[in-house]
Order: C-alpha cells, then structure tokens, then sequence
C-alpha cells in the first residue's frame, strides 16, 4: 500500500492507495506547531479506524507547500512506518516537461494535479485548483507545463472582506438562491460564490485564447464542488486529483 500526503496551508489531505485504487482518505487541518508525534498519531488513529495495518504500507509520498511541515512529516514517517518519503519537487519524474522560468518556484500541489490531469485527461488541459489559493495551471497538448496564475481563495478573500467591514456578519459559503440578494447575508454570498464563478471563467478564457484552443477544464480541491459546478469552463470535477497525482508521480520514479 503507498501513503500519500498533501500538506496545504489550510488543510493536510491523506490517502492510502491499494493498487493503485483509493481506499482510504482523510482531511485534517494544518498546525505548523504540531509536533511529529501529534501528527503521527492522528494518522496512526486514522488507520486503525479504517482497519488497515500500518505494516501494510511500503511507500510515501509528500507534497508539501508549507515548508516547517515538510521536516515534520518526514520524521513522522521515519518513525511510524520506518519508510523514507519520496517529496515531489520539479526534479521528480512527472510525465511533464517544466517550461516555467523558475522551476523551483512551482508548487509542489500545483505539479502534482498537471501531472495527474495530464495522465488522465492528456492534452492540452486546465487545472484549476480551489484550495487557500485559487490556482491554474497549463498543460499542452504535448505535455509542456506551460505555468499558469494565482488567485487569492475563496476563504482568503472572504476573511478579508469580514475583517476589513465591521458591519459585515462572517456567513456560511453557499450558493445563494439568487444573484440578487434579499438581505446582507446573501448578498454576501452572491458576491462571493458568482463573483469566483466570473473569475474562473474569465481566466480560463484568456487562457484558452493564449494558447489557442479549447482545452479541457478540470476543477480539483476542497472547494471545487461548490464552485465549479456553476463555472461553464469547467467540464470536469476530479477532487481526488491531487492524491492521483501523487500516486502516479510515486509510480513514474
């Protein structure tokens, strides 16, 4: 069995792939001050809760784009599972040639889904990544990772809009009933959730033109269910894409 760990700046999204199937998954939230034992034995109770023997896994994987956290979940599996984990950088075997400026300067996350959408979908295709970050990225039809942008995410921009307004209530992000709203609350998440709809749509349409052709869209992350359905770019919700990603980037080197 291979562990595959995906430590983000909001959340840290563990799987376990059997085979190259998925059978087991889990979301916890990130804690740069959580010690390796902590986290250790958060994912040790994991398991157990899914019955699966820690001596079943032979293989890790780590992508990371919180960088005090990498050290702690490299110890973590030293000492748990007695594996050395395999950390995704741009070096790594991917399936993808990186025609980005700085190589170094790619997120881990972000290889990990254009490996993953290129093995599955092939090329050219879109990934948009709805994470703390609204990422997209590029792949041609070849398999060049051409780069892509960065947006500020939902839950960024919505922290922002409450800290910096005294008078606007924190509200729950769902989809309004309307665009116009009937009161302070859904006028909140109309903004919100229709105005990262226009978003996404508008950058995926500057990009398709770019690059010159309809390449596929594929929506991944934890909130790409709420988004992406109302996004006409998108044609594909995958959001196990990441933890795929991983799998087969651990498989390829």
């Amino acid at each position: 069995m291979l562990l595959v760990i995906d430590v983000g700046n909001t959340n840290v999204v563990l799987g376990i792939f059997d085979r190259k199937k998925l059978i087991g998954e889990w979301r916890v939230a990130t804690h740069l001050h959580k010690t390796a034992d902590e986290y250790g034995i958060l994912l040790i109770d994991l398991l157990h809760a899914q019955k699966i023997p820690i001596s079943k896994v032979k293989g890790v994987i780590l992508s990371s784009v919180v960088p005090p956290l990498t050290p702690v979940f490299q110890e973590v599996t030293r000492k748990y599972f007695s594996l050395e984990a395999m950390v995704v950088t741009h070096s790594l075997k991917s399936g993808l040639r990186i025609r980005y400026d700085q190589p170094k300067e790619i997120g881990a996350d972000r290889i990990v889904n254009a490996a993953a959408a290129y093995h599955l979908y092939g090329g050219p295709v879109i990934i948009v990544d709805f994470g703390t970050a609204t990422t997209f990225c590029v792949v041609s039809e070849t398999g060049d990772y051409l780069g892509g942008a960065i947006a500020p995410g939902l839950i960024i921009s919505a922290d922002a809009l409450f800290s910096r307004a005294a008078k606007l209530p924190r509200v729950e992000l769902i989809k309004p009933k309307s665009i116009i709203g009937r009161d302070t609350v859904s006028s909140i998440q109309s903004g919100m959730i229709f105005g990262y709809v226009g978003l996404v749509n508008e950058i995926v349409h500057r990009i398709r033109l770019e690059i010159g052709t309809e390449a596929l869209v594929v929506a991944t992350g934890g909130l790409s269910t709420l988004i992406a359905p109302e996004c006409n770019a998108i044609q594909k919700i995958r959001p196990t894409l990441t933890l795929e990603g991983l799998m087969i980037i651990y498989n390829l080197n």
